[in-house]
């Protein structure tokens, strides 16, 4: 993985954390960003050195999420099964569908990219592996309604 790969994965990983603590505090997108990047974006951490993120992703993630949130949301739940809206699962995945939407919704990465990136999210914070099958599924059809191009040029070609 390149550096710019991974500062952009660890920018990843710093959005859907911080979708989650705006969810279960209540706080703006403003603060919780100045806080995750005065004090989250740092090169060491209990004497280990971390990866940096790429803090313009992270502040695009975040401000897309909240921005499209209602759009996101609702390409969420068509790719849930029937009968379990959204805010029935699991507020991580709730925050890392919205960091990923937030992403497809932009067009400017690749979706095959972006829904391997937030598997590889998922793994960080669902380490035993069942939630990445759950978490592919969802992201894969999120990506199909918001870049459905992007899989017909894969099928004629």
């Amino acid at each position: 993985m390149t550096p710019e790969q991974q500062m952009r994965s660890v920018a990843r990983l710093h959005a859907v954390q911080a979708l989650f603590q705006m969810e279960a505090s209540g706080q703006s997108a403003t603060s919780v960003q100045k806080e995750f990047e005065d004090f989250r974006f740092v090169e060491e951490l209990d004497g280990r050195e971390l990866a940096e993120g790429d803090r313009d992703l992270f502040r695009k993630l975040v401000d897309h999420a909240v921005n499209w949130q209602a759009r996101i949301d609702q390409m969420t739940e068509r790719a849930l099964v029937a009968k379990w809206p959204i805010d029935r699962i699991d507020p991580v995945l709730r925050a890392l569908f919205r960091a990923a939407g937030a992403e497809l919704v932009g067009g400017e990465v690749p979706p095959r990219v972006i829904i391997s990136e937030f598997v590889d999210v998922a793994k960080a914070f669902f380490p035993e592996g069942r939630e990445r099958g759950f978490v592919n599924a969802v992201l894969d059809h999120m990506a199909r309604e918001a870049q459905p191009e992007a899989f017909q040029e894969r099928a004629r070609g």
